[in-house]
C-alpha cells in the first residue's frame, strides 16, 4: 500500500477556497466538483471507498515513474502491433458483447461535472415559448424557415472563409441544442426528453450501437445512434459542420493510437458551433491501471494493449492542452483528478488519476 500523509493546513485551505469559489460562481452548484471527501487523517483511510484531491509524495511519484518505466521496457514487436489497429473494431465488438449488461447505469455525475450538457433554464423556457407560438406553422413553413436560416449561415461562413454548411435535412435538425457523444452509452438513458435538445451517439463498434438501439428506453425522436469510425478522415457525420453545442468524449481518445489523436480532435472540432464546448474525461499519467500492466503489453510510450486487445493511453495535463489548443479551441478547464480508491475488504489503496477538461470553440473575430 502507498504511504500516505495528512494534508497540510495550507493545502487544505487552498482546496476549501477553490471549492467555495466554484460554489459562488455557479449559484450553489460547482462547475467541477471532482469529489469533496478529503482524507485528513491517514488512520481513516479504510472508512470510505474513495478519497478526493489526494496529494502525492515525492516517493509516490518516483515509484509510479519507475513502475511505468519497467512495464514499458519490453514493447510488442512492431510487426505485431498493426493488428491492434486493423482489428480494433473486432476487439471492441467482443468487449461490448462481454460487458453488455454493465453499461446502462446511473451516471448522473456527468451532469454535475459537466453542467454544459444541459441547456440553461432560461434558454429552455425561451425555446418552449417559441415552440408553443409556432405550433400552427406547417412543416413546409418550417423547412422554408430552416432553409432561410441555413442560407444566412452559409453567407456568414463564406464571409469568415470557413466554407458553407450543408443545407440538406438531418436528424434533430429543428432542435436548438445538439450533443454528440462519442461511444454513446453514457447519456442516452439520462437524456431529458422535455428539453428542446437532440443527442447523437456513435461508436465504430456495430455491437455497441445495436445494444443502444435495442434498449427499451431508446427513443429516436430525441436521439440518433449510428456506427462511425472517428479515425476515418473521409467519413461523414449525419449532421453538418458547426451544428453541435457539445461534444462529449469520456474514455474515448485514450483508445486511439497517439499519432491519430490530433487529427480526430481537429475533425470533431469543425462540427462545433462558435461557443460550443468539447468535454473530455480520460485516463491520467500514472493511474493505477497503467502501473499494473505487465511487461510485454506496451505498444509505445504510455500506450498499452489490454488482454482483450483493446488499447489505452495515459495523458498528462500538458498533452491534453496541446491536443485541444492545436485544434483551435480555448481552454475553459483542464484538471488532473487525483483520487485514492480503497478496497476495504483487502485493505488495499490505489492511486487513481483522471483528466477532466473543457475546451470552447471561439468565434474567429474573438481571437484576432
Amino acid at each position: 500500500m502507498h504511504k500516505l500523509r495528512s494534508l497540510s493546513a495550507a493545502t487544505l485551505a487552498e482546496l476549501l477556497s477553490r471549492w467555495s469559489a466554484r460554489l459562488k460562481s455557479t449559484g450553489g452548484r460547482p462547475s467541477a466538483p471532482l469529489g469533496s471527501r478529503i482524507l485528513l487523517n491517514p488512520d481513516d483511510i479504510f472508512k470510505h471507498n474513495m478519497w478526493d484531491h489526494v496529494q502525492w509524495t515525492e516517493e509516490d511519484k518516483e515509484n509510479a515513474c519507475q513502475k511505468a518505466k519497467e512495464n514499458s521496457s519490453e514493447q510488442i514487436p512492431l510487426k505485431e502491433q498493426g493488428k491492434f489497429d486493423i482489428e480494433a473494431c473486432q476487439y471492441w465488438d467482443t468487449f461490448y458483447e462481454t460487458h453488455q449488461d454493465k453499461f446502462f447505469k446511473n451516471r448522473k455525475w456527468l451532469f454535475l461535472e459537466f453542467p454544459e450538457l444541459l441547456p440553461s433554464d432560461a434558454e429552455s423556457q425561451t425555446r418552449n415559448t417559441l415552440t408553443r407560438q409556432h405550433e400552427h406553422i406547417s412543416s413546409t413553413d418550417l423547412l422554408r424557415h430552416s432553409s432561410h436560416h441555413q442560407e444566412s449561415c452559409k453567407a456568414a461562413d463564406l464571409e469568415n472563409n470557413e466554407g458553407p454548411i450543408q443545407s440538406s435535412a438531418f436528424p434533430g435538425q429543428h432542435t436548438s441544442f445538439k450533443i454528440l457523444e462519442i461511444k454513446g452509452i453514457l447519456l442516452i438513458f439520462l437524456f431529458d426528453r422535455e428539453k428542446d435538445a437532440f443527442l447523437y451517439c456513435c461508436d465504430f463498434s456495430p455491437r455497441a450501437i445495436q445494444l443502444v438501439k435495442e434498449h427499451p428506453d431508446y427513443d429516436d425522436s430525441v436521439c440518433h445512434a449510428f456506427v462511425h469510425n472517428i479515425c476515418e478522415e473521409v467519413a461523414s457525420f449525419p449532421f453538418p459542420p458547426q451544428s453541435l453545442d457539445v461534444i462529449l468524449a469520456v474514455f474515448v481518445l485514450s483508445s486511439i493510437h497517439p499519432e491519430r489523436m490530433q487529427g480526430v480532435v481537429n475533425r470533431l472540432s469543425t462540427y462545433l458551433k462558435h461557443g460550443g464546448v468539447f468535454l473530455f474525461r480520460d485516463y491520467g499519467r500514472y493511474d493505477f491501471s497503467q502501473l499494473r500492466f505487465k511487461k510485454g503489453r506496451c505498444l509505445s510510450e504510455n500506450f498499452y494493449t489490454r488482454g482483450d486487445g483493446t488499447c489505452v493511453y495515459f495523458f498528462t495535463k500538458e498533452e491534453v492542452h496541446h491536443l485541444f489548443s492545436n485544434a483551435g479551441l480555448e481552454e475553459v478547464q483542464n484538471l488532473e483528478d487525483r483520487r485514492l480508491q480503497v478496497n476495504r475488504g483487502k485493505k488495499v489503496a490505489m492511486h487513481r488519476v483522471w483528466m477532466q477538461s473543457k475546451y470552447r470553440k471561439t468565434h474567429p473575430s474573438s481571437t484576432s
